[in-house]
């Protein structure tokens, strides 16, 4: 049920944070872009978060437990959505990721993230057993497989592998056996050394290449991580008044996955560690959030949130100090795009939802 009351009983401490996080994005979009021709990705990015912030409040309405009742048909529907892209999508920089609708492009695979949460949520809580068995285990990676594979398909690596980190806090908190934990960490082991030779395309390839010797390619595939380790370093301790690499467009799209390092380059230490910081608060307010739900689906659905956010900061922030291959991946609430941007703002809503739940309760 709608109703005032219902929105001042959100987690206004987690909401204020996202938001924080969000306008200081939207500011650093601006100073990013603003002598580019993606002068206007700011205003774009504020109309999103509003939008979000509306997704906020109505996915924290709507029991939980009811959206988990309806994953199976929303899993169904995001799996033909994928084939659709793939056939129809629109195609940019090589890659078909968007579906486009009255002149908005939509990312179907960052949607998918919210599905996969509510899918593992479901199957996990219905198990009856304290450790998940053999062919549980295969059951929930077959069901996430099939999106993984349609988004690899785009091409689009980074994004499939952020459905992994809500699987495995899912997982983890379910219970595992200790042979099938070896296994799956022999599999983390091996499977990319099998990608890299059998599944990755050349471009990717060159991807971690450049990651493991980006001198090797510096006006080539290690052009960006150089420029970026640039920014970074330029910034030093209180930020560059006017960031070079950033304002003479050394960084390509600085808006989007290289955001941190622009802001790096502007803000200085100081700046990356009130960033962080915020970061942190934000996932200890959803770990919390885990820990006080009422039942065993709420707190699956607020670690995989905390799984997936954590994962892209990591890996994001990796891949802008060149600690980690480039995958594409955005730092959320931060970075430019509609389409995470809105699929982030849904996924706190999630996590309001579970603890309005534990006040009705």
């Amino acid at each position: 049920m709608f109703s005032l009351k219902a929105l001042r009983e959100l987690d206004w401490v987690m909401v204020t944070l996202a938001l924080v996080i969000a306008v200081i994005g939207i500011l650093q979009i601006h100073s990013a872009t603003h002598e580019s021709r993606w002068y206007n990705a700011w205003w774009k990015q504020t109309i999103y978060i509003g939008i979000g912030m509306i997704g906020l409040w109505l996915f924290s309405q709507v029991d939980y437990h009811s959206l988990m009742g309806r994953s199976t048909l929303l899993y169904m529907i995001t799996l033909f959505l994928l084939v659709v892209v793939l056939l129809l999508g629109t195609k940019v920089f090589g890659s078909r990721r968007w579906i486009s609708l009255m002149g908005f492009h939509f990312q179907v695979s960052e949607f998918a993230k919210l599905v996969i949460i509510l899918l593992v949520a479901r199957y996990l809580t219905s198990t009856k057993s304290d450790t998940l068995q053999g062919r549980e285990l295969l059951k929930i990676a077959g069901l996430v497989a099939a999106p993984m594979f349609l988004v690899m398909r785009q091409p689009d690596l980074g994004t499939a592998l952020t459905y992994l980190p809500i699987v495995g806090a899912g997982v983890l908190l379910a219970g595992i056996r200790r042979r099938h934990l070896a296994l799956l960490v022999l599999l983390a082991v091996v499977t990319p050394v099998v990608s890299y030779h059998y599944v990755l395309k050349p471009y990717q390839r060159s991807r971690v290449d450049s990651f493991l010797d980006p001198e090797s390619d510096p006006h080539g595939a290690g052009y960006q991580v150089i420029q970026s380790k640039i920014a970074v370093g330029s910034g030093r301790l209180w930020g560059a008044e006017r960031g070079m690499q950033t304002q003479l467009l050394f960084l390509p799209v600085p808006h989007t996955d290289f955001i941190f390092a622009t802001f790096s380059e502007e803000h200085g230490f100081v700046g990356v560690v009130v960033i962080l910081g915020l970061y942190f608060l934000l996932l200890m307010k959803i770990v919390h959030a885990a820990q006080t739900a009422p039942d065993r689906a709420g707190a699956v659905i607020c670690m995989g949130v905390a799984a997936l956010l954590l994962f892209h900061i990591l890996v994001n922030v990796g891949m802008v100090v060149g600690q980690m291959p480039i995958t594409g991946i955005p730092l959320p609430l931060m970075s430019a795009g509609g389409s995470s941007t809105l699929s982030m703002f849904l996924m706190l809503g999630l996590v309001n939802n579970v603890r309005l739940r534990r006040i009705v309760h």
